[in-house]
């Protein structure tokens, strides 16, 4: 039988063995070149992915962590894959992890617990070797299957005190305090707070825009509009609108998200609404296009593709078993100050 044509009788598929003849090497020493092991001298190393590349071989993931009672895989759960902030953040975590020899299986909750719950339960259940979750508000089942699977994880987009806890993020809630503050020092008294999808990251910026207005007297509860309605330019559009319908006095909208306040600055210059003359407006997030409207958005910009890489890199040394030297990582924020305010 011809080296080309040898493969495993129960997959059909070309195996190690294969590639390890074609080269004219022992099998250890393919799978070694493979991973390109440093005792595997150059020579080696280019025949055997020679061999492997003429072949068509393709790694059997399941067969190598179990030949090697180790996964290569990273679990990371997000909220959407619609939102650009997450995909900033998933190319992130992908080039640091790829480039470290793991592979990343994404899981989407959609914002549900029971979404999450079920995506943990299954991929837990494959032993990965590390895990990647959004925020900290879960459900007892959740924080339960992570505990007891031993498989190391950090979350991302939030800090914490606990130093059981390992984390990369920013504090939301500072972050919308002091965009708040920066609409009081423009001037602004009556100031609106408009959210969507009521994630809790968002509700920590409503926490930090009370605590601001509250400290400068300006605080009106009904100045805030929370919708459980997805964020989007559309709904941020009808927001501005439905705002000034029912409090005309209003001088100040925070948009809880870019999208909405984009869609919001589209809105008024439809309606003839002078932006900031007549009403400010702000955002969060510094998304693609905020500096492209007009005026330009006042925003927060967050360190998305930081917050990947420094998860990765934190969730390589727990892999590794390395003491890692900050269980909270801070990555910060920027006001971003445009004509919009």
């Amino acid at each position: 039988m011809s080296t080309t044509s040898r493969k495993s009788r129960a997959s059909g598929r070309i195996t190690l063995d294969d590639v390890a003849l074609s080269a004219g090497v022992s099998r250890i020493t393919a799978s070694r070149a493979l991973r390109g092991e440093r005792s595997v001298g150059a020579d080696l190393v280019a025949r055997v992915a020679t061999a492997a590349a003429t072949l068509g071989y393709v790694p059997d993931p399941a067969a190598r962590a179990l030949a090697s009672a180790r996964s290569h895989t990273v679990v990371v759960l997000i909220p959407l894959l619609s939102n650009n902030l997450f995909v900033d953040l998933l190319e992130a975590v992908q080039r640091s992890l790829h480039a470290a020899g793991y592979q990343v299986l994404i899981g989407v909750t959609h914002y549900q617990a029971e979404e999450e719950e079920a995506l943990l339960a299954s991929y837990l259940s494959h032993r990965p070797a590390g895990l990647l979750v959004t925020g900290f508000d879960r459900t007892a089942r959740c924080r339960d299957l992570i505990a007891r699977s031993g498989v190391p994880c950090v979350h991302l987009m939030e800090i914490s005190n606990d130093p059981a806890v390992y984390c990369v993020g920013f504090s939301q809630a500072d972050a919308g305090r002091a965009m708040t503050e920066h609409l009081l020092q423009t001037g602004r008294r009556r100031i609106a707070f408009a959210a969507a999808q009521l994630d809790p990251r968002v509700m920590q910026r409503l926490v930090g825009y009370r605590e601001a207005l509250s400290a400068a007297g300006c605080y009106d509860p009904a100045l805030e509009w929370l919708s459980v309605q997805p964020s989007s330019l559309a709904l941020g559009a009808q927001l501005l609108e439905q705002y000034l319908a029912r409090h005309p006095d209003v001088d100040a909208i925070f948009f809880c998200n870019d999208d909405l306040a984009q869609g919001g600055l589209l809105a008024a210059l439809r309606l003839g609404i002078q932006v900031p003359t007549r009403l400010a407006i702000a955002g969060f997030n510094d998304l693609a296009g905020s500096d492209q409207m007009w005026p330009p958005l006042t925003t927060i910009r967050t360190p998305r593709v930081e917050i990947g890489e420094s998860a990765a890199t934190m969730l390589l040394q727990l892999m590794r078993g390395e003491t890692v030297s900050r269980h909270s990582v801070d990555v910060g924020w920027q006001l971003v100050q445009r004509q919009s305010t």
